[in-house]
């Protein structure tokens, strides 16, 4: 696929790989339209990329919301044609199962799993009329083997990975293809996401010092401080996207990670004979 004055919709587009698959993007040509809960700072990012002299705009979205992303939907369809969706809005934060919430449940379900089933939702449908197109979801490694203290993170990244994997057949020969991308960690403010926490799902709370939360949540801010640039994982989106590839990994030295849990699974299935 070539980019060249084709609309491109990326969530979650105000920082991190968000942030980095829009200019991306818009470098190859595209005129992207950026979304994002933070208004400000989607402002911001649009304003930069115009600035460079790329195309962009900026449209408010609370992926949680299917109401929301209707009506920017219909913004977008303004604009053109929709020739690709970037699904990389998320929510995480790591604690104890025990600690979390049905609030947080909903929270961190209702964006990460939800958000692409609403984006889905809205310009698949679009893109199908059109006969071409492009959905990139963002999941994770976390999608694929699991990590102490993020069951309500694992369990939408493991929804996305299957929907992209159930989509990609269902779509397969009808023009619009999937990738799902399954990063590790990556330089972004996803420890901080409940910076952004409507208030619907209560108020946010922070562990308790020395607390189990407080050690994950440090673990985690420490690892993504020293992971890779979402320059990179952009990259490696739009490389996915040339090529038609479903899987996308950005981070192979976590691959021993993933071998683990698959050849517990080879080992279960093995023993069923």
């Amino acid at each position: 696929m070539q980019f060249t004055g084709k609309a491109i919709v990326v969530t979650g587009a105000a920082s991190g790989i968000g942030r980095a698959t829009a200019e991306a993007f818009a470098k190859a040509g595209g005129h992207v339209i950026l979304a994002d809960l933070s208004v400000e700072q989607g402002e911001r990012a649009a304003q930069e990329l115009r600035a460079a002299g790329l195309k962009a705009d900026f449209v408010q979205l609370d992926v949680a919301s299917d109401e929301s992303i209707a009506a920017f939907a219909k913004k977008a369809f303004a604009l053109g044609e929709v020739h690709v969706l970037a699904n990389v809005a998320g929510y995480g934060k790591g604690q104890p199962f025990i600690e979390n919430t049905t609030d947080f449940w909903d929270k961190v379900v209702d964006v990460n799993l939800m958000g692409v089933v609403h984006g889905i939702a809205a310009f698949l449908p679009h893109m199908l009329a059109q006969g071409e197109g492009h959905i990139v979801n963002t999941a994770s490694l976390a999608g694929l083997q699991a990590n102490i203290g993020f069951s309500p993170y694992v369990a939408s990244k493991y929804g996305v990975v299957g929907i992209s994997e159930g989509l990609a057949v269902e779509l397969k020969d009808r023009g619009v293809g999937v990738s799902v991308i399954c990063p590790g960690f990556v330089r972004t403010r996803i420890p901080t996401s409940a910076r952004n926490r409507p208030g619907r799902y209560g108020a946010a709370t922070k562990p308790s010092p020395g607390s189990r939360g407080a050690a994950i949540l440090a673990h985690v801010a420490e690892r993504n401080e020293a992971g890779i640039d979402p320059d990179f994982v952009a990259g490696r989106a739009m490389e996915a996207m040339r090529d038609d590839e479903l899987y996308v990994f950005t981070n192979p030295d976590m691959r021993d990670e993933v071998y683990e849990r698959l050849d517990a699974i080879r080992a279960a299935l093995d023993r069923a004979d």
